[in-house]
């Protein structure tokens, strides 16, 4: 059997780097070298490409750098290849598929996946237009809202009003109250997000976001419970169940998440099989609504005194680390983590031959 080369790419100069390194050593522990030759390929802090040979648990600690060799992906279409620079000597690899393990800026807003376009290399996940309107809340809440799909209310503008900070204030007063939430329009796992409970909250709220974009988001808190489900193909995904996110802190936010022990998922989540069925329609909807393929997270809000659905945001490249919902949602399903490996690469190739999956 013909291995297939498979790049699993991890690091990159985004806030999430140090997560993007532990979604991909799970990647590559999962990967079965049986069927593929597998190239660690590290993009560091400040941008620099490493082909990595070192031991796999050294990507997570950060080490890896140690044991890595200057590289760049050629993005010649003809080449469809890694170049590995050994001695000012160029050893051209060629490539199969690409496994872009970044979160964030520069690796799920479409930027990474223009290159491999570009490079006519197949890659896992979402093409370049669904990875940057889901990479982007404002679009994708226009797009939800187009396509009839609930969610809380909310407004954005950008940082340069800032110079009418008291209006703008006002604004978020009159339409959406206190508490409400200010995010960066384009970050992912929760960085750079605060909780405003007042008029002074909401200053030093808005100055901390516009610290990760010059695009400002405010959305009203909604009371109630949070849910995640996981989406896998490509014009026709099936969705997982539904897990719920029981947050150790006043909100699930990038500490939380990766940081406190206390913060737990409950696989499968506590509700009734019409609110399950619920979750997996809108996040089917808006998978496809977005263009979406291989592979995305739908997070939800399920309010307290109503009971409604909200959709909250979609990843189109979610955690892969070892407490991640996204994976551990299709092991509850009976995917192991190595078939669902194998079922990404598949659709990657799929997708590059234009076939439906």
């Amino acid at each position: 059997m013909n291995r297939k080369t498979v790049i699993v790419l991890f690091g990159g100069q985004s806030s999430e780097h140090e997560v993007s390194r532990m979604s991909a050593t799970t990647m590559l522990n999962a990967l079965d070298s049986q069927k593929y030759q597998v190239i660690p390929v590290g993009i560091t802090k400040e941008g620099q490409w490493l082909i990595y040979t070192g031991p796999t648990e050294h990507i997570s600690t950060g080490q890896w750098e140690k044991y890595a060799t200057p590289a760049i992906l050629s993005p010649d279409a003809k080449q469809k290849a890694l170049l590995k620079i050994v001695n000012g000597h160029v050893k051209v690899i060629p490539v199969d598929v690409v496994i872009p393990a970044l979160h964030g800026s520069w690796g799920e807003d479409g930027t990474i996946q223009g290159l491999l376009e570009m490079a006519r290399i197949p890659y896992v996940g979402c093409g370049v237009l669904a990875s940057s309107v889901s990479m982007d809340k404002v679009f994708t809440k226009l797009i939800a809202k187009n396509y009839g799909i609930p969610q809380a209310k909310y407004i954005w503008f950008y940082k340069d009003e800032f110079d009418q900070m008291d209006k703008l204030i006002e604004r978020v007063e009159k339409k959406l109250g206190f508490p409400c939430f200010v995010k960066p329009a384009n970050t992912g796992s929760s960085v750079g997000i605060s909780k405003a409970k007042n008029k002074a909250d909401l200053e030093k709220a808005l100055l901390l976001a516009a610290g990760y974009d010059r695009k400002i988001i405010v959305e009203e808190a909604i009371a109630g419970r949070e849910f995640e489900c996981s989406v896998l193909g490509n014009e026709e995904p099936l969705v997982s169940g539904v897990g719920e996110v029981l947050s150790a802190a006043e909100f699930y936010d990038y500490d939380a998440k990766y940081n406190n022990s206390e913060s737990r998922t409950v696989i499968p989540a506590p509700i009734t099989e019409e609110e399950e069925k619920t979750i997996r329609k809108i996040a089917a909807k808006i998978f496809q609504a977005v263009d979406g393929s291989g592979l995305a997270r739908v997070d939800f809000f399920m309010e307290e005194e109503t009971g409604r659905v909200l959709f909250n945001e979609i990843n189109t490249m979610p955690g892969f680390t070892a407490i991640s919902m996204y994976p551990m949602l299709w092991e509850e399903a009976g995917l192991k983590k190595a078939e669902l490996m194998d079922r990404l690469v598949e659709l990657a190739l799929l997708r590059d031959n234009g076939i439906r999956g």
